[in-house]
């Protein structure tokens, strides 16, 4: 009974928090240099390629209450000597979310990061990979209202719980330019 009414306490007080809390939006210009945005794309670079590989193993992370899901996820892939991976899913809940999107269709490419210290949400989902052992978490948030999300940014804390599934990929993947904005 102790456990229930404390659950209820820390739910009530997310909710309360909520009702003040302000939400920021801040938006940044991502330029490399004028030379690197302006640059065409090549005819040697493919519109799609192919990495295959094979999972090695499975790790599903558990998050506690008021664990930040950023620190905690750079955490255990260092920990677990994860180098390259897919994230492959995530269930739970936040009582604080902070993310960011692409904000412009040009280069330099712009993100918005979007912050709410007291905002709280359902994970719907998350995907995205671990590349030589560097996160690239992408987060969809719901809310009673609508789902948001982007680009995992720290300062997002598990309010419930939170789980999170890597699928480890074998030794020898190389994913280095998966996520490279120049290689076009």
């Amino acid at each position: 009974m102790k456990i229930k009414t404390k659950l209820m306490a820390a739910l009530l007080l997310c909710l309360t928090a909520t009702l003040s809390a302000e939400e920021t939006r801040t938006e940044i210009v991502n330029a490399t240099t004028p030379a690197q945005d302006a640059k065409p794309n090549s005819p040697d670079v493919p519109d799609v390629f192919a990495i295959p590989g094979k999972f090695e193993r499975i790790v599903i992370l558990r998050f506690k209450y008021q664990a930040d899901l950023l620190a905690g996820l750079e955490r255990m892939v260092k920990e677990q000597k994860i180098q390259n991976a897919v994230i492959l899913s995530a269930a739970g809940s936040v009582c604080s979310y902070h993310y960011h999107m692409v904000s412009n269709r040009t280069f330099p490419s712009k993100n918005i990061f979007v912050k709410n210290p007291e905002g709280f949400a359902d994970i719907v989902s998350m995907n995205g990979y671990v590349i030589d052992g560097r996160l690239h978490p992408h987060i969809t948030f719901a809310d009673a209202n609508h789902a948001f999300g982007g680009h995992l940014e720290p300062g997002t804390s598990v309010f419930t719980f939170a789980v999170v599934t890597l699928g480890v990929l074998e030794s020898g993947i190389d994913l280095k330019l998966v996520d490279d904005k120049l290689y076009r």
